[in-house]
């Protein structure tokens, strides 16, 4: 099948043939995409397919936005938008259907490798050894993500690129990234997520950073049944928007309105808005009302369920395409033998297409059909009950691999006493294929290419007669300063970090030695500071975004675990965005400020690093390993250590502190405590008590649990002392109970105890406010002391006494 693109606006005069040529071509994309809408729901509801969504109703909308589209500008949007990818080359309508019948193949489905639904698009920015494509000789697409307005919060920093390309003149030499920031961030949403606080936090994000974002926001006055009446103040939000409207005095958003079924009126509008947005770094938004839906939301339902015989009525006249057709036929542009014509080839070859891309699936899952049937039947000849799970899956009309494997896992399970060549034979043939299918369906979780941050080599700080005792603060301060030197392209942003250097001045001077386009402040909206350093890491910067306190980050949670944690992967290592979240945690006073949530963060991050340096020293290393890296992670500075003194490493900014590895901070012979963060601190002072009290610990630092102890040293030291204490400040069966787990299993150190291992967390509640709170909260010293005790006392009561 011809793959078609759209022409670009073009101010030059045009003949009346040019003029047709340009529409009918027009035409044929959105024709061609509706019939992609009507035959995918055909293919889902026939079983092919688990699910199907799609963008009929908005594909005239689409192809005019497609206009003003060039290399370099950015999309982040949503599921709705087929038309745009397939008008702008981005996509393919054999793609399309390999994602709808999830082919693992990357050739076939570039977007994802099959792992994303249908019409869940990107573009691949990442070469296959980590390097950078030219960005700005394609065109791109942040990785979509089905929850409603998330892609909201990437725009903000996909757009912010552009102005720091074009305002920052030292970073004129990073020009696979941008062309003096001319690029467009355009975004696309659904009217009812209108609805969602991330779509006003991002708007008002926009419009205070004037950056060069198109929001368009396809209404088609519902959010599944429910109408726009329930969903937005006065049924229209670009009435509720024209506050953000900017005036002659005042910068703000520019604000259009378009009916979505108006051809002429969507391609002046689109040319307009881009052309401001693209020139001027203004923020636009198009309103783009009157759409319809005409197959409903998705495969799971119908809008007939929930939509009125008028509705009905007047969606079927005005639905876009025939409104475009029916423009055609009074301007004289086609007749209706041309356009039939025209739509039958289209319909034929979407059809065609459709069995290439179902036949492409199946031919790869055919061959290992054969070659697990032989194998199977070669064991059937040998057991009989075999042979019966052979007959059963030669009988599989298009078996997946799913069905493949449960054949195989079965008769190995039945021939469990049985040893043959064959069963040999079959086994080996299975292991081989856990292994493809590994890379197939598990694989890029991370970006592990040569610039992964657990291939940094590490380099040990360097002190010297001369090295200063310092604040903590002063050695990230150090730090930070270090790195900014080093490189034009790594910037932070947050609450109160630009002007006063953060609330315990980390950053303290920087933004003016560095200035306020690098290192600056931003307002109270955690959910787009994260999407910010999405955005802006896509485009090629390194940001460290930093949340105020731990506590905090819950209100930003929704974007790092749908899009930041799972962005290598649901792209297959296409996309990568090595950002650094700055945070600080554990323990300090109150409810509010002296979280340690790491459970909420193991359990929703997993894609992202975790650092949980014990002091500053440890956080100055683990920045300057992340930031030779091209991975994001989590950073939870402690709380209560910036002003406890260190000292500060003569190679500041050079030296590295290696992910995944613990430090043993005592040896002993006795116990095994395992720990990380702030409450170091008090199990080194029990120590001290532990040994007049003849028990001997070892204590070793986790500092990170994403990944943790890679070299299985935690199991190396419960060789020495048989018996395990695993302290931290999360609740209880949080991160403590994450680290038994790896330490029982994966690191099979249950075999190596002798007494029954221990956990000691925080209480169940959040801290109360105040000293005694955070005494009888969180682990105390006299905690830690007697923990240990009454382990070494049940194993030797005689020398240990009950206390």
């Amino acid at each position: 099948m011809q793959h078609k693109v759209t022409n670009q606006f073009d101010t030059s005069e045009l003949s009346f043939e040019d003029f047709k040529a340009i529409v009918i071509k027009d035409y044929k994309i959105a024709y061609e995409s509706r019939q992609v809408s009507l035959q995918g729901r055909k293919e889902a509801l026939t079983g092919k397919a688990k699910f199907g969504i799609f963008g009929d109703g908005k594909e005239i909308a689409q192809v005019a936005m497609s206009k003003a589209f060039k290399n370099g500008d950015w999309r982040s949007g949503y599921y709705r938008d087929q038309t745009v990818m397939f008008a702008t080359g981005m996509a393919t309508v054999k793609q399309f259907f390999a994602q709808l019948y999830a082919h693992p193949d990357l050739d076939h489905e570039p977007h994802s490798g099959g792992r994303q639904m249908n019409a869940h698009f990107a573009s691949r920015s990442i070469n296959p050894d980590g390097s950078w494509k030219d960005l700005t000789q394609m065109k791109n697409s942040a990785s979509d993500v089905s929850s409603t307005a998330t892609q909201m919060a990437r725009l903000i920093g996909l757009a912010q690129a552009s102005k720091l390309y074009r305002q920052n003149p030292e970073l004129k030499e990073f020009s696979q990234f941008s062309i003096n920031g001319n690029e467009v961030a355009f975004g696309t949403i659904g009217n009812a997520s209108t609805s969602e606080g991330l779509f006003f936090e991002a708007i008002n994000a926009a419009g205070v950073l004037q950056i060069p974002l198109a929001i368009s926001i396809w209404d088609d006055g519902y959010g599944i049944s429910v109408p726009n009446k329930y969903q937005t103040t006065k049924e229209d939000i670009s009435e509720v928007l024209k506050g953000f409207q900017r005036t002659k005095d005042k910068p703000g958003i520019e604000i259009f309105k378009v009916k979505g079924w108006d051809y002429v009126a969507l391609c002046e509008t689109y040319e307009t808005a881009i052309k401001m947005c693209r020139e001027e770094h203004v923020p636009v938004l198009i309103h783009v009302t009157e759409m319809t839906q005409p197959q409903g939301h998705s495969t799971s339902g119908s809008h007939e369920r929930y939509k009125s015989n008028e509705r009905l009525e007047w969606e079927r006249e005005y639905d876009c395409i025939a409104q475009m057709r029916k423009w055609m036929l009074e301007s004289a542009i086609a007749t209706e033998e041309e356009i039939s014509e025209l739509e039958d080839t289209i319909k034929n070859e979407v059809r065609t297409t459709i069995k290439q891309s179902w036949t492409k699936f199946l031919d790869s899952v055919k061959v290992e059909k054969a070659q697990t049937l032989n194998l199977l039947e070669n064991l059937g000849n040998e057991v009989p009950q075999v042979k019966k799970i052979a007959l059963i899956y030669r009988s599989e009309i298009d078996p997946l691999r799913k069905e493949m494997f449960g054949a195989i896992r079965k008769a190995l399970r039945i021939t469990r006493f049985h040893d043959s060549d064959a069963k040999s034979a079959l086994k080996k043939w299975y292991e081989e294929q856990k292994e493809i299918n590994k890379e197939r369906y598990n694989s890029g979780l991370f970006s592990d290419t040569p610039n992964s941050p657990l291939r940094i080599e590490t380099i040990d700080p360097v002190y010297s007669a001369g090295s200063r005792m310092v604040d903590g603060k002063d050695v990230l301060n150090a730090c930070f300063e270090a790195n900014f030197k080093k490189n034009p392209r790594l910037i932070a942003f947050g609450e109160d970090l630009g002007l006063i250097g953060d609330v315990n001045q980390g950053f303290a001077g920087l933004q003016a030695k560095f200035g306020e386009m690098r290192i600056t402040d931003t307002g109270i909206r955690e959910m787009t500071i994260i999407g910010q350093g999405i955005g802006l890491a896509l485009r090629g910067f390194r940001p460290i975004a930093e949340i105020q306190y731990l506590d905090y980050i819950y209100f930003a949670l929704n974007v790092l675990t749908d899009d930041l944690a799972s962005l290598t992967y649901r792209t297959k290592v296409g996309q990568i965005a090595p950002m650094i979240v700055r945070t600080r945690g554990h323990r300090l006073e109150g409810i509010w400020h002296s979280g340690s949530p790491m459970s909420v963060i193991l359990g929703s991050l997993k894609g992202v690093h975790l650092c949980v340096p014990r002091n500053m020293t440890q956080a100055a290393g683990m920045y300057n390993t992340l930031l030779r890296g091209d991975e994001p992670a989590v950073m939870i500075e402690t709380l209560n250590g910036y002003r406890i003194k260190e000292k500060l490493p003569d190679n500041i900014g050079e030296f590295t502190v290696p992910l995944g590895k613990v430090e043993v901070l005592k040896e002993g012979k006795d116990i095994t405590i395992v720990s990380y963060g702030a409450v170091i601190k008090q199990i080194m002072e029990a120590v001290t008590e532990l040994g007049a009290l003849g028990i001997n610990v070892e204590v070793i630092d986790a500092q990170t649990l994403m990944p943790f102890d890679l070299d299985m040293d935690c199991a190396k030291s419960l060789q020495k002392t048989s018996k395990l204490l695993v302290v931290d400040e999360d609740v209880p069966g949080g991160a403590s109970a994450y680290i038994l787990h790896d330490i029982l299993e994966r690191q099979n150190g249950y075999y190596l105890l002798d007494a029954q291992p221990r956990t000691l967390s925080a209480k169940a509640h959040r801290p109360p406010y105040g000293s005694d709170g955070d005494y009888f909260s969180k682990p105390s010293t006299d905690d830690v002391i007697e923990a240990v005790y009454q382990m070494m006392s049940e194993f030797n009561p005689e020398k240990y006494p009950e206390l």
